[in-house]
């Protein structure tokens, strides 16, 4: 039945999302994994609960025209996709990248949901972006894409139907000029976007958090094989929100990062990341990588980002983009004694690759429960915002870590519940997936 059941489900999804690679892979991965929860619960199947999971509750997509500072027209498409509100308001990041289009929010939406589900906290799925490369333009121009963009996308959000964060392109800067454009068209101060600025109703921690929540993470992974940070080499891919504060909580446990990168190159430090100077090029600055080694003779630039898997270590955190490991990669890191990996960016190894770190005995944290820090502390700050107070930095992040070993042992006890112990890929799966069709089961069919 299980491989039945497979095959009728991505005939459907392929038909109705033809060419969205991304979406049809996250599907199959998931559909894979829930096939011995749905033979041993005969009222999932007879009620469609995972074919309705795979198909969104909404789809948004509009016209962002806006003037550039030459007083020229420009026009990107915009992206909402409302995928589960069955334990919650939709929840999910804003993504503005070249590479953005139905297929890959679809993807990222339908990750959201099972992820969310996993963190404790009552919020559903769903994502947004647009086509937009906010690289090279100037605050003015990221400013008037930004009103442009909110302008339709505020009928569809609140702060009890829809609530976005950032992602990829979309940082404090995005997230307060969508934030003011709601704000005057709503005529309303609400947490309908999270990741906002701590004058104005942000939490502390949660630039930290998807970073920080990968460490605590893979910390139990390593944890299970007796091992801790101290004294271990640890490559972590891109150079944005996830891999600095990631890099920063593995050397403050004693680890030593010695490669990032960006979508142009990788530079390697065998001393250690500097990770300071790392965080002004990239969050001051807003500049590349390679200005690096500028500052820091000892380390060496290497263009073409792919290449970072080639960096000798210990323990390897993706933290870039989706597929970044194919399966060449990944037999290159266990070669080289990569003994553990923890996904900090969404989706970053493709099938093949999980393969090979499965069958070699790697320890691996899959996304959807490894990075969910941020999504978890996003909904603290929805909790702070509805009761209008501000925790602690030292609140939030004692709460993420409590919510990241939750995550943890609900993966380890779904996997052993249905056959499949140590694979922590089926039991996020599982996990979320049992969370969400629950909540289906007793609203009905909706």
């Amino acid at each position: 039945m299980s491989h039945a059941f497979v095959d009728e489900v991505m005939a459907v999804v392929t038909a109705r999302s033809p060419g969205e690679s991304e979406f049809l892979q996250a599907v199959r991965e998931v559909a894979e994994s829930v096939t011995a929860v749905i033979d041993k619960n005969p009222k999932f199947a007879k009620l469609k609960i995972f074919q309705r999971m795979v198909e969104p509750e909404r789809q948004v997509i509009f016209r962002v025209p806006w003037v550039d500072d030459k007083g020229e027209v420009q026009i990107n498409r915009g992206f909402r996709v409302e995928f589960s509100s069955a334990i919650g308001p939709y929840k999910g990041g804003l993504r503005f990248h070249p590479s953005v289009y139905l297929g890959i929010i679809k993807f990222l939406g339908f990750e959201q949901v099972f992820k969310n589900a996993l963190t404790t906290t009552p919020i559903g799925g769903g994502k947004g972006g647009s086509d937009f490369d906010p690289k090279g333009k100037s605050d003015n121009e990221v400013m008037a894409f930004c009103q442009s963009f909110m302008t339709e996308l505020f009928r569809h959000i609140g702060p009890d139907t829809d609530v976005p964060a950032g992602d990829i392109g979309v940082g404090g800067r995005e997230i307060g000029f969508l934030f003011g454009q709601y704000k005057r068209l709503t005529n309303t101060f609400t947490g309908v976007l999270t990741g906002k600025g701590l004058e104005w109703g942000g939490s502390l921690a949660r630039t930290e958090a998807t970073g920080y929540g990968l460490v605590y993470f893979v910390t139990r992974l390593l944890q299970a094989r007796n091992k801790s940070w101290k004294g271990l080499d640890v490559v972590v891919s891109g150079s944005g929100n996830v891999a600095i504060y990631a890099t920063k909580k593995v050397q403050e446990l004693g680890g030593r990062v010695v490669a990032m990168s960006d979508s142009n190159g990788y530079i390697v430090d065998p001393k250690g990341i500097q990770i300071e100077t790392v965080r002004r090029i990239k969050e001051v600055e807003r500049g590349r990588i390679k200005e690096y080694v500028q500052e820091h003779p000892g380390a060496q630039y290497h263009e073409g980002c792919r290449g970072i898997w080639s960096v000798p270590c210990v323990v390897a955190l993706p933290s870039a983009t989706q597929n970044e490991i194919d399966e060449a990669s990944a037999k290159l890191l266990v070669k080289n004694g990569c003994i553990a990996v923890g996904e900090g960016a969404n989706m970053p190894s493709t099938p093949e690759a999980i393969q090979v770190f499965q069958d070699a005995g790697v320890s691996f944290g899959p996304a959807k429960a490894a990075n969910a820090g941020g999504v978890a502390t996003s909904a603290l700050e929805m909790c702070q915002n509805s009761m209008r107070l501000s925790w602690t930095f030292d609140e939030v992040d004692a709460r993420l870590k409590l919510i990241m070993n939750s995550i943890y042992d609900q993966c380890v006890e779904a996997a052993k519940t249905y056959g499949q112990e140590g694979n922590m890929v089926a039991g996020a799966n599982i996990a979320g997936f049992l969370k969400v069709a629950r909540a289906m089961m007793a609203q009905g069919v909706v």
